[in-house]
């Protein structure tokens, strides 16, 4: 690659950081998640402020927000690089796993667990912030990734062609992974965390299998949500694996990095999660969502 193609390519990941900037504060605003007066009011940050959106100070959400939406721009941009589709189908591809995996994903969990400590109506104004956002970015990722035309012909994917009893079998195992990776971290980096049990309003039983009784006597239905989330990650990916021109290894090394890199939300001031409580979930997720996407890649990825 010659220096001013290089250049090129770096100036398309800079402007889409840019877009992806932009179409989070269209969809803020846009979705009444916050008023655009929030950007010029006095705000109230005394110690016995109560914690809202309409309290919060923006621009003190400015850097978490840039390194976010560089971190995304930075693979959405690769995976749009490195598609085998353009056009009509990789914008669709594109929507498709921006919103199931910022939005979906996540806010099915701010359902379960978060339910008693947001505002009523909240979760139903990030759904539509995602898919405003998602809208916005998807064709002006491709246009800008210069893909929304075709310039050569490469050959259809083959990394999802499989007979049906081997998907029967992939998808059990990715599920059961997801639920192994998500009890594990959980307990060990997040649960036993006394701020995090705080919050939650639990405590530590004792010991990891003492937890795993004590979740299947009280919420038995937990193991089989979070398997469907394990088989919900799948589904929003499947667009960009059967896209990818690279083999097992690196389809493994993208999704790692496309799961792991949803976790730098947690990075920016929440008025409903306390900071402490946010970066353990950040440990917590970026290391198991690495994981789970490398192993994912390689169980699923018919190379």
């Amino acid at each position: 690659m010659n220096l001013k193609k290089s250049f090129a390519i770096i100036h398309k990941f800079i402007t889409l950081t840019c877009i992806m900037l932009f179409c989070f504060a269209v969809a803020t605003f846009g979705s009444g998640l916050a008023p655009i007066s929030m950007l010029t009011e006095s705000f109230n940050t005394s110690p016995g402020a109560t914690p809202g959106v309409q309290g919060m100070n923006p621009w003190q959400a400015f850097l978490p927000l840039l390194l976010f939406s560089f971190v995304i721009s930075m693979i959405f941009g690769y995976i749009i690089l490195r598609s085998r589709w353009c056009g009509f189908k990789l914008i669709i591809s594109i929507f498709f796993s921006f919103y199931g995996l910022m939005t979906i994903v996540g806010q099915l969990e701010s359902l379960l667990f978060l339910s008693d400590q947001l505002p009523e109506g909240l979760i139903t104004t990030l759904f539509v912030q995602g898919l405003i956002m998602a809208a916005l970015f998807s064709p002006l990722a491709v246009l800008i990734m210069g893909k929304i035309k075709r310039t050569d012909h490469i050959e259809p994917g083959k990394h999802l062609n499989m007979p049906c009893m081997t998907w029967i079998w992939k998808l059990g195992v990715t599920g059961i992974i997801y639920v192994i990776l998500y009890t594990i971290f959980g307990y060990f980096i997040a649960w036993k965390n006394p701020s995090v049990q705080a919050y939650y309003g639990g405590s530590d039983p004792g010991g990891f299998f003492m937890h795993l009784a004590n979740t299947w006597q009280n919420a038995p239905g937990m193991y089989f949500f979070q398997f469907i989330r394990g088989l919900l990650w799948l589904l929003f990916v499947l667009p960009v694996i059967q896209m990818h021109k690279g083999g097992k290894l690196e389809v493994a090394i993208t999704l790692a990095l496309l799961f792991a890199f949803w976790s730098f939300q947690l990075l920016m001031p929440n008025p409903y999660m306390p900071a402490e409580v946010a970066r353990v979930h950040l440990i917590e997720t970026f290391s198991s969502n690495l994981i789970f996407g490398f192993v994912m890649g390689l169980i699923i990825t018919n190379d």
